[in-house]
């Protein structure tokens, strides 16, 4: 063999684990959680089941990953919008939020995820460690600059305004009671801060 022209396993492997996480988002799309298998997961990537479960312990895994891979960013980073009116920039990440939400290629591997984060505490650590806490850390940060600009008072409990901001969202995301559109966001979002105001 010529110098030069040894397959590169990193490519391979990266080539393979993009093909699994995006077969698990399709697969769970179009038969769901509860028929979703490895087998089907392993079959649709073109890889073994073997290397399935070299990378992940657990269905629920394969899942988490296949939703964290859509929320990486080339930077690494999670920023949200700053552009000085925190209104404005609450309202556009809520419904954007919502959006994804309502939209049927998300809701189905986010309600399959939190499925299997209520019934497995060591998925649930994980997802804490890699999606809750730096997404609420970028939360936190746009609304310290809120503060610091005097849009929001400078003792506000900022924990309890995020809850304030996205437990509804979830809890109508949840029951599926109420439509999530751009109206509902907004007044998530009017409702919060008038409660926050300086």
């Amino acid at each position: 063999m010529a110098a030069g022209s040894t397959p590169n396993s990193t490519r391979r492997s990266e080539r393979s684990r993009v093909a699994i996480l995006t077969a698990t988002r399709e697969l769970i799309t179009e038969v769901g959680y509860a028929k979703l298998t490895i087998e089907a997961i392993a079959a649709r990537a073109g890889v073994g089941k073997q290397t399935i479960y070299r990378w992940w312990p657990s269905k629920g895994a394969v899942v988490f990953d296949s939703l964290l891979a859509l929320s990486e960013s080339p930077d690494g980073g999670i920023e949200l919008p700053d552009t000085g009116d925190v209104e404005a920039d609450l309202k556009a990440v809520l419904r954007a939020t919502a959006a994804e939400f309502a939209d049927p290629a998300f809701e189905a591997p986010i309600r399959a995820l939190n499925t299997e984060i209520i019934n497995d505490p060591e998925l649930a650590a994980v997802y804490r460690e890699k999606m809750e806490r730096p997404i609420r850390a970028a939360k936190l940060r746009r609304l310290r600059s809120a503060q610091d600009a005097g849009q929001i008072p400078a003792d506000a409990d900022l924990d309890l305004l995020l809850d304030l901001l996205y437990a509804p969202l979830a809890q109508r995301w949840l029951l599926r009671s109420g439509p999530l559109d751009d109206g509902f966001a907004d007044a998530l979002v009017e409702a919060a801060l008038r409660a926050f105001r300086p």
